[in-house]
């Protein structure tokens, strides 16, 4: 299947054919130095159309996946995470991924070393890696989900988190070298996920996952959102970490809704239906992204840099928060 696009379509970078994106090209950068357009690619997860933890948080009826992926190329984004709600058959997921000029960046792999389910867990992420093998992709997301409450109504994800044992600890990085080395043996990059609601998820629990696994094999994944959630400044992370993070997702914050979700003890997915996330680029957020991009591409930061706010999109328009994601990021970096 062939689309000859119109004369006067918009061209990719790579000079692939795309048929129209909403925001116009730039070749000026607010960052010194910018990033290599040749070695960052920009995405965004389908989390504001469609919520992957509670598909409830979507709209009645669900908005299709044929949309969710079009509005991604629409708003000139080359890359999705995986999605429940995306085609399971692997030639439907291609072909509807050709149309649009999009890839998968990323699967996500709950790994549950912590709680004695690793035989479960390296058959899965054995599973990943042959789906990002097909897809042409090299990035495996995952995250410990041992004991996890940010899917539990009525948890505290900051208050009821587990807290793993020394014992876990060291199956969780044990468990994790592994995969990495997994990963590196088939051209995958490992990365990990520090998570709202999870034993890994303020600075304390960064360090120590770092510190206790291969810094060639296990990579760190910088998640802006999160990281704030937790009361953890995510520049901080990004100076001291730059040189193992190799994904990264960019979600912001809004501010009053973190306080009155901390005051309130509000679960993670209340939270996100109250608003408690948007996009870079809104004025209601809270996070500076600027000198975390800038302290990125100092370092020369190759990967994706995938734009995710978990929004309800009853309340906030899915296209309106991925143009406004993408204005920035045209805006910040150049391209």
């Amino acid at each position: 299947m062939s689309i000859t696009p119109p004369a006067n379509a918009a061209t990719s970078d790579d000079n692939n054919p795309v048929l129209v994106s909403l925001v116009t090209p730039s070749s000026e950068a607010i960052l010194n130095p910018t990033f290599d357009r040749n070695k960052v690619k920009l995405g965004i997860t389908p989390t504001g159309w469609s919520n992957s933890d509670d598909r409830t948080i979507d709209l009645d009826p669900p908005i299709p996946f044929q949309q969710i992926l079009s509005e991604t190329a629409l708003a000139g984004f080359k890359g999705s995470q995986m999605s429940p709600k995306y085609p399971q058959d692997l030639k439907e997921l291609k072909r509807e991924l050709q149309m649009r000029n999009l890839t998968i960046s990323e699967p996500w792999v709950g790994t549950l070393f912590t709680v004695g389910q690793a035989q479960e867990t390296f058959e899965e992420f054995d599973k990943q890696v042959a789906f990002m093998k097909e897809m042409n992709g090299n990035s495996i997301v995952v995250a410990e989900l041992g004991g996890a409450v940010h899917q539990k109504p009525g948890a505290d994800p900051l208050v009821d988190r587990p807290k793993f044992t020394d014992q876990q600890w060291s199956d969780l990085t044990e468990g994790l070298n592994k995969l990495g080395a997994i990963a590196q043996k088939n051209g995958m990059q490992l990365v990990y996920h520090p998570h709202i609601g999870t034993g890994v998820e303020n600075f304390e629990d960064i360090d120590r996952l770092m510190n206790n696994t291969d810094s060639n094999t296990v990579k760190l994944l910088l998640d802006t959102g999160h990281l704030y959630y937790a009361g953890v400044d995510p520049l901080a992370v990004t100076k001291k970490y730059v040189n193992r993070i190799k994904h990264v997702h960019l979600k912001n914050i809004r501010q009053p809704i973190l306080d009155e979700s901390k005051k309130t003890g509000r679960g993670f997915l209340d939270s996100i239906r109250a608003g408690i996330f948007t996009v870079p680029g809104d004025s209601a957020g809270a996070i500076n992204f600027q000198p975390i991009l800038q302290e990125l591409a100092n370092a020369n930061y190759e990967g994706w840099l995938m734009v995710e706010a978990e929004q309800d999109p009853k309340n906030a328009e899915p296209l309106q928060y991925a143009l406004m994601a993408r204005t920035y990021l045209r805006d910040q970096i150049g391209f």
